[in-house]
């Protein structure tokens, strides 16, 4: 088949959307597909250039910055400081690129390239076009929804009175692209539960509960290799309590370092180290600061490629605290790397952490909860054996080849309808 993705988040960008939609492609056109993806430019310029890895074209639409949001590619730079004090950061100087009116590219493309069906992975500007040109052209039209209101409104630090009544437009807004959709998937049951309405039977458009998956075949058990502690000035012989995401605000990180703050008053050994960048990163080293935990907080930004994989095997549990998500990747990865997890019960996250046999579940906010199992891991080695022999049991079925295969029966399915 010839498949366009679309996605106005995309590589080198570091979040779940970009990562899956590169996944699903590179999988696409391995298995013998010619497959596009359309995502904004990263320097701002049209262009089309070729995936190093999978060979698959990527048509960079002209952009511009949002300055009120980060890239999520480039490190954030240290807060600056005032009279000592350490500003709040409003502006990014890498801002996020968005592709405002990327129409008539993304005609002038697809009018060459004559796609069979296409599958868009946001409810962006790019998502918009293609849907207006997928309609007057008559292509079939696949959606995913990765995405709750939070992981947007949040950003916005909005008092509940405000933040409420926009989060349920914000969920009929991407629901409506399900809609306009012949098929629909999100990541999980728990996701497909919470944001199309219970009454099921007036949703025409069929939604499936589908995994983004992973490839198992990257991950590993066992320890790190010696250099990974040497590069990341990752201590060693020492419990690693490890998360890997954005830092950014809907990601509760504060609970976190809090959290971190208990434990390491009862297991003084322990560090805490957390991969990746965000909004949030300069409060959360304040935090630190103001915890008497600095020292022991290590941030150690953006991580990529093969150095990802190694990265987990330095965890001796894996800690996430957002309320927020629809699947997780990284939480997928850490589980398929044999680290058990401490998380909150919210969102899709009880799919994936299974309360006493592959983690532990804490209610969202409770920093006691996070703290007091987080020891309970790091303090029986039988413990985390058995946690993490069931991890890897569990994550069995999240393999991205099962997603795959899916994905070209759901495309089949969808142009053979066609023909009825």
């Amino acid at each position: 088949m010839k498949v366009v993705i679309s996605t106005d988040l995309y590589y080198p960008m570091i979040n779940g959307v970009a990562q899956f939609s590169r996944n699903l492609a590179g999988g696409l056109q391995k298995r013998g597909h010619d497959v596009v993806v359309l995502a904004p430019s990263i320097t701002g310029d049209y262009e089309i250039e070729r995936d190093e890895e999978y060979g698959f074209r990527v048509v960079r639409l002209s952009s511009r910055k949002l300055i009120f949001y980060p890239d999520q590619i480039n490190n954030i730079p240290e807060a600056k400081e005032f009279l000592g004090v350490k500003m709040p950061q409003i502006f990014y100087k890498n801002g996020l690129r968005v592709s405002f009116t990327p129409g008539a590219e993304i005609r002038n493309f697809l009018d060459s390239f004559q796609p069979d069906i296409i599958h868009d992975q946001t409810p962006g500007p790019v998502a918009l076009s293609v849907f207006r040109y997928a309609k007057k052209h008559d292509i079939p039209l696949v959606s995913t929804d990765h995405a709750y209101p939070d992981n947007f409104t949040q950003q916005l630090h909005l008092p509940h009175f405000a933040k409420k009544p926009i989060d349920s437009v914000m969920n009929k807004y991407f629901v409506s692209f399900l809609k306009r959709s012949e098929y629909g998937t999100m990541p999980t049951e728990q996701a497909v539960s919470d944001l199309i309405p219970r009454k099921k039977k007036h949703f025409k458009v069929p939604v499936e509960a589908l995994s983004n998956g992973i490839d198992l075949s990257r991950f590993r058990t066992g320890r790190a290799k010696n250099d990974i502690y040497e590069r990341f000035d990752i201590p060693k012989n020492k419990p690693i309590v490890l998360y890997v995401g954005r830092i950014d605000p809907e990601k509760s990180l504060d609970v976190l370092v809090k959290a971190f703050t208990k434990v390491h008053k009862k297991n003084p050994n322990a560090e805490l180290v957390m991969v990746g960048d965000g909004a949030s990163r300069n409060d959360l080293e304040l935090l630190a600061e103001k915890e008497g935990t600095k020292n022991h907080v290590h941030f150690l930004g953006r991580v990529i490629g093969e150095d990802l994989p190694q990265i987990y095997r330095t965890g001796t549990v894996f800690a996430i605290t957002s309320k927020t998500e629809t699947q997780s990747i990284v939480l997928m990865e850490a589980l398929a790397s044999g680290v058990p997890a401490v998380a909150v019960r919210a969102g899709a996250i009880p799919e994936l952490v299974k309360n006493g046999r592959t983690g532990y579940l804490c209610n969202a906010d409770d920093v006691d909860a996070v703290a007091r199992n987080i020891l309970k891991i790091l303090g029986n080695e039988a413990l985390r054996d058995k946690l993490s022999k069931n991890a890897l049991e569990h994550i069995k079925k999240h393999d991205i080849s099962y997603t795959l295969q899916r994905f070209e029966e759901i495309y089949q399915e969808v142009l053979d309808n066609r023909k009825i």
